[in-house]
């Protein structure tokens, strides 16, 4: 009987192994995670648990009784310290670990702040797992102030909670604006103009020079323009990169995420990975999605592999984020995009379609969950309605569907 073990226990490593079992698998399964909790949902964190409106047991994937009803080992608060791909071994907190299939699911780490500038002070947090939200949930406190280091979506999201639970908000993005690496300039002045109505302020094109503190605290901050501002704390949201350094040193290729094929398959012979840190063919080119569908989809693909498929995922991309009472929700990827039509349903629902040439390639949807949905089908199906159809309001845009 074969045993397959997957490393990391997040959003794509239980998909995997619900799926291994789901699919009638009957060796045998363990799954690995560092953390001393069952799987769970990332993107609640800086949501709606950090406001208090998600309880930690409601933010798990899967009861805990899941697994060992399902004859999944289980292994929590475990760290993986090396692979031999050559032996199908691995060595897990000093324990020596047999496999005959591997799964990568190691996702990915968030970027922080040099020591040099103050990234080592308290207060300084990044919004990534559960611990991380629980220490610095106590300090969301009316009228305390915050600064917000980034200006992507989990800057973003972070500055909405603690806008709405009455903090005062600075967030500075070094770029000349807010979301630039994944929006076009409309959506950008979208989320500011809902941000300063909100109260925060936004500063755009001017980055951090260092943190200050005082006994070891965070206090403030000089920015690049010489201005300070004082802050009882600090979050951090300036990307993440994929978690690769166990694949690396165990000889596993490495490109942009650890390097797998339309199937799943790394470089080292039963040896897959799926997730954050896994980087894959999609469109003649090689991308890595940072997203909860692609963890769940890419990871059911590759359970299914390992049992024989022999299929290719088909990645279907699409995200969303949550700010205030505006839901955003995307289709697409708008790589290589040269105009943007926008579609204003009414004063609370707008979209900005991307199109490449005459291809539509992404939609941003706000408050427009018609519109969300009617654009990823078009785009999955490699249907370019003329921009001018899509900018007049009174389309009916699921006609276009059956055009």
């Amino acid at each position: 009987m074969k045993h397959v073990v997957v490393i990391g226990a997040g959003q794509a490593g239980s998909s995997c192994v619900a799926k291994l079992r789901n699919s009638g698998f009957e060796g045998d399964v363990t799954l690995i995670g560092a953390e001393p909790v069952p799987p769970y949902q990332r993107p609640p964190l800086s949501k709606a648990y950090l406001m208090g409106d998600m309880t930690l047991e409601r933010l798990y994937l899967r009861p805990e009784a899941f697994y060992a009803d399902n004859n999944i080992t289980l292994r929590m608060h475990s760290e993986v310290e090396s692979i031999d791909t050559n032996a199908q071994t691995l060595t897990v907190s000093g324990e020596t670990l047999a496999y005959d299939e591997l799964v990568l699911t190691t996702g990915s780490t968030p970027n922080r702040l040099p020591e040099a500038i103050g990234g080592n002070l308290d207060g300084v947090f990044v919004v990534r797992d559960l611990s991380d939200v629980d220490t610095m949930a106590p300090r969301f406190a009316q009228d305390a102030k915050v600064l917000i280091v980034g200006g992507g979506y989990i800057g973003l999201e972070a500055a909405s909670v603690a806008a709405k639970l009455g903090l005062k908000v600075v967030l500075v993005e070094m770029a000349d604006r807010i979301l630039k690496r994944v929006a076009a300039p409309e959506t950008s002045d979208f989320f500011r103009e809902l941000h300063h109505r909100h109260g925060v302020d936004i500063r755009e094109g001017v980055g951090l020079d260092h943190l200050m503190g005082e006994a070891g605290a965070v206090i403030g901050a000089r920015l690049t323009d010489g201005t300070e501002i004082p802050a009882d704390f600090v979050i951090v949201g300036v990307g993440i990169r994929p978690g690769v350094a166990l694949a690396e040193a165990a000889g596993i290729e490495i490109e942009n995420g650890i390097r797998v094929d339309a199937q799943g398959r790394t470089s080292v012979p039963h040896v897959w990975a799926a997730g954050d840190c896994a980087s894959f063919p999609y469109r003649g080119e090689r991308i890595r999605l940072e997203s909860v569908p692609n963890a769940i989809e890419q990871a059911e693909a590759v359970a299914a592999n390992i049992m024989g498929a022999e299929k290719d995922y088909i990645a279907k991309p699409w995200f969303w984020s949550d700010q205030y009472d505006v839901k955003l929700q995307i289709a697409g990827l708008n790589t290589g995009y040269d105009r943007v039509v926008t579609r204003r349903v009414d004063a609370d629902s707008i979209g900005f379609w991307y199109y490449r040439g005459d291809e539509l390639v992404a939609v941003d949807a706000m408050n427009d969950p018609r519109g969300y949905m009617v654009g990823k089908r078009l785009i999955e199906a490699g249907k370019s309605p003329d921009p001018e159809v899509i900018a007049d309001p009174t389309t009916d845009l699921k006609a276009l569907l059956k055009a």
